[in-house]
């Protein structure tokens, strides 16, 4: 999958907590502090780990898949059962000679969400560093606020289990970065002419997807989600697309821009020229979803 440098796509942008935001680390054992205080970086400052970001992202988009096709998107703990392991490890013996065609047995049996997450088989293509604070929006302290356990059965707090915990407040910007490597640009059958014909980069546009969903406030992150916490919202800033498409003059002109360290070139900057790009992404990713659909209608699979 990485074997060949093939394109590769940067997002950098700004995250903002919209209402106060829980991404806990665990009960503390501190004597004096909160007692379920939030993550935070070696300096004492908000973190938010790339892995809760990706987390709520994957989640959402396996919805989304699902409701088109259950086939879409596995069940993440059958990517870990021991039927699952099982298969691998058949797989791997069958083809411990043929590395091209044990990538292509294994990418057959991964779903469409995880070719892009990652399996315990396959590498992740989409990374999402952790995003740091920017510290201009943040005044250095934290909120503090007060939970109670319920009993069901009397609807009353229960006896001794008072806590508190901390929140990173509303307003507060994170920077947030991610990258995508070696997209499939996906080919198909054209019933009309017989030949092969490309659709692009469907896969960008499963991304882009769920950048959108960010964008409008739609995924929260970490705990407390049910009484108001984790809404935050995404604004891109800027894309660095690049994309040689296997041609050696481009590939070796993209090595010569990065050895100069500018990379302006590949940037798109401008709200119309990401949309345009999103766009087009978005149309692969339905012409590859109503593709794939039909496959597993002829195969038997059913909807």
């Amino acid at each position: 999958m990485f074997d060949v440098f093939k394109n590769r796509l940067e997002i950098t942008g700004t995250l903002t907590t919209v209402t106060a935001l829980r991404i806990s680390q665990g009960r503390s054992l501190e004597p004096i502090g909160s007692d379920l205080p939030v993550v935070k970086d070696a300096l004492g400052k908000p973190l938010i780990p790339g892995s809760s970001f990706k987390g709520a992202m994957r989640s959402r988009l396996e919805a989304f898949l699902r409701g088109i096709h259950p086939d879409l998107a596995q069940d993440p703990s059958e990517l870990v059962s021991k039927e699952m392991n099982e298969r691998v490890k058949e797989m791997k013996e069958k083809h411990s000679d043929d590395d091209n065609a044990l990538t292509a047995a294994l990418d057959s049996m991964t779903d469409e969400v995880s070719k892009i997450f990652g399996t315990p088989w396959q590498a992740s293509k989409f990374q999402v560093r952790d995003l740091t604070i920017k510290p201009e929006t943040w005044f250095g302290q934290y909120q503090e606020r007060d939970g109670v356990s319920i009993n069901r059965d009397t609807e009353t707090a229960e006896d001794g289990r008072l806590y508190d915990f901390q929140v990173v407040p509303a307003g507060v910007k994170f920077d947030f970065q991610a990258i995508f490597e070696n997209a499939e640009d996906k080919e198909i059958l054209n019933s009309e002419t017989g030949d092969m014909k490309s659709i692009g980069y469907w896969e960008l546009g499963l991304i882009m997807l769920g950048m959108q969903q960010f964008k409008m406030q739609q995924i929260p992150l970490g705990g407390g989600c049910s009484r108001g916490l984790g809404v935050v919202q995404l604004a891109i800033d800027q894309l660095i697309w690049i994309d040689p498409e296997g041609d050696r003059s481009s590939l070796l002109d993209y090595l010569g821009r990065l050895s100069r360290g500018d990379l302006s070139y590949y940037r798109r900057a401008e709200e119309a020229s990401i949309e345009a790009l999103g766009e087009e992404w978005s149309e692969a990713l339905v012409t590859y979803l109503s593709w794939a659909v039909r496959q597993r209608i002829q195969t038997g699979a059913g909807v």
